[in-house]
């Protein structure tokens, strides 16, 4: 089968389903952090059990995505990247309506995993189709209107919370993904995949991501390069009440402060694919919004007395410069051979979204040991962010590159 990249444009309906796709993705993922205290409020817990349930529970969910970024990552390569859109979709779907008739912390628990597990496998499956159907100057674009539409989920997840009970919410979750199903039909499997199913060379083994030296070390580039995103995602927003508290700004609502960060992200998704192609280097673009996200991380904790609505503009400050999670995966797709391409563009950003639990104890371990919750925040980032700036200074460009190659 010939490769049909030319075929499709920019709003083509790959691109298109694509981005709704992972507009329901990051609703489901989002919207535990939006009812967070509602939802476990009215199981019965405390202030305190909220928060300590709240993180046990958060870390499982992302656990979950750990595991389904191989398993989906795998299958994507071995049956093809429409497997996997379809099999994530059905399996967060029917997760998120049970997740709605819980009555009990450790049923919740258990739907949030199952949950994480099918939310795995959306936005990397579709990031490689793309890349893989369209022409390589439109590509980065493409992944980021994808990326830019699909978060304005979260936003929409904070106005069903503030006017529906949580368990619609989740009905609600469920519902839209199941619906989504009926457009994925539509789409074509992408061709190199195709051809490549003809051959006999090896696909979807991941411990090919270990059994090399250099290609461990790619590989391993891609995760550091986007920890940084989940640490204000995970830590720095989802929290937002808890260090509001510690500067002094009272009734800080973390899912208003999620609302406000996705809706900039949304834009930073565009802009940052904008700005790889008029500079034609992922890496260039990368490190401005590395920057972006430096100087409102500072401001973030520079804000002693001030206000919520403050915190809230300060989020969206922060979401705006996250916007580089759409690069690290779309080169996380570009640096890798066609027979590991899913494998990795689908393991590679739930890898870091999965390493948020060691990012969580990180920050316990930090704020038990000075003694300060807001200290330990701001030594965490900067931990964290060096070790992602050494990856990127040394990871290869990507812009540009020809997608028609194997990893042997």
């Amino acid at each position: 089968m010939v490769n049909p990249a030319k075929q499709y444009g920019i709003f083509s309906l790959p691109v298109i389903v694509g981005a709704l796709g992972f507009f329901v993705d990051v609703y489901d993922l989002l919207l535990f952090g939006i009812i967070r205290k509602p939802s476990l409020s009215s199981l019965g817990l405390s202030t305190a059990e909220v928060l300590n349930q709240g993180e046990i529970i958060i870390s499982v969910q992302m656990i979950g995505l750990l595991i389904g970024g191989i398993l989906w990552g795998i299958m994507g390569d071995k049956k093809g990247r429409l497997s996997v859109l379809f099999g994530s979709i059905l399996l967060y779907s029917l997760a998120n309506i049970a997740n709605g008739f819980v009555t009990t912390v450790p049923q919740y628990t258990l739907m949030r995993f199952i949950a994480g597990i099918g939310l795995a496998g959306e936005l990397g499956a579709s990031i490689t189709l793309v890349s893989e159907l369209l022409p390589k100057e439109k590509r980065g674009i493409a992944s980021s209107v994808i990326a830019g539409f699909g978060i304005f989920g979260a936003v929409f997840a904070f106005f069903l919370k503030e006017n529906f009970d949580w368990r619609t919410c989740y009905f609600i979750g469920g519902g839209m993904g199941l619906a989504l199903l009926v457009l994925r039909v539509s789409i074509f499997e992408s061709g190199l995949f195709c051809e490549l199913k003809e051959t006999k060379i090896a696909r979807g083994n991941f411990w090919m991501l270990f059994n090399n030296r250099e290609r461990f070390f790619r590989y391993l580039k891609c995760i550091l390069i986007g920890v940084p995103a989940w640490y204000v995602i995970g830590v720095l927003v989802t929290f937002s009440d808890q260090f509001g508290l510690a500067f002094g700004i009272p009734n800080v609502d973390p899912g208003k402060a999620i609302m406000y960060q996705y809706g900039a992200i949304a834009f930073g998704d565009l802009t940052v694919g904008l700005l790889s192609n008029y500079l034609k280097s992922r890496k260039k673009a990368l490190f401005i919004f590395y920057a972006i996200t430096i100087f409102f991380t500072v401001l973030y904790f520079l804000q002693d007395g001030g206000t919520a609505q403050g915190m809230y503009w300060i989020c969206a400050g922060l979401g705006f410069g996250t916007g580089f999670s759409v690069v690290y995966i779309t080169m996380s797709a570009e640096q890798f051979g066609t027979n590991l391409r899913a494998t990795t563009a689908i393991s590679v950003p739930n890898m870091v979204r999965g390493a948020l639990p060691l990012i969580i104890l990180l920050f316990k371990v930090l704020r038990e040991y000075t003694g300060s919750y807001v200290t330990g925040g701001w030594v965490t980032g900067i931990i964290l962010m060096g070790v992602a700036i050494v990856a990127a200074f040394s990871i290869k460009e990507s812009f540009g590159k020809d997608l028609n190659f194997v990893e042997y």
